[in-house]
């Protein structure tokens, strides 16, 4: 992955600004809407995990360690169902994640957004779904420019 991409952001940087101001837009959304920070981390760490998104990947783990989540639990996302460590909110949170992530094969199916919305009020589901955009976003941006992820030392 070492070939250089069109990096959208320095080339286009206005689009990128406005994606970014959109971004900020959903974080306030997100925060007036009571969505927990952890809440909102998982649900973009997931989604960007889900896309093979590595630079985005990197951000939102940092992101989700400072909103609270634990190493460990950031190792069971992948197995969220099983694995028990999770709130009903963040499960439903993940769940809307996958949705989105994977909204090309049919939408939100109405079993995922009955159980979704059962946990979160119609301003929650609204704030998060816009979140998901969001983050699905940033992931293809990221993802078509192989934005490099810088080794941590």
């Amino acid at each position: 992955m070492a070939e250089t991409r069109v990096h959208l952001s320095k080339t286009e940087p206005a689009a990128y600004k406005a994606l970014a101001a959109f971004s900020s837009t959903v974080s306030q959304i997100c925060a007036d809407n009571g969505i927990e920070d952890r809440v909102k981390e998982l649900l973009m760490l997931h989604t960007s995990q889900i896309n093979g998104c590595a630079f985005c990947v990197r951000i939102h783990v940092e992101a989700a360690i400072a909103a609270g989540v634990t190493p460990d639990e950031i190792g069971q996302i992948p197995v969220w169902r099983e694995s028990g460590v999770f709130s009903e909110r963040e499960c439903a949170a993940l769940e809307l994640a996958e949705a989105f992530a994977y909204i090309h094969n049919g939408g939100i199916p109405d079993a995922v957004y009955n159980r979704v919305g059962s946990v979160f009020t119609e301003k929650e589901y609204a704030a998060l779904s816009w979140a998901a955009v969001s983050i699905n976003a940033f992931n293809r941006v990221a993802i078509a420019g192989r934005y490099p992820v810088p080794v941590k030392s």
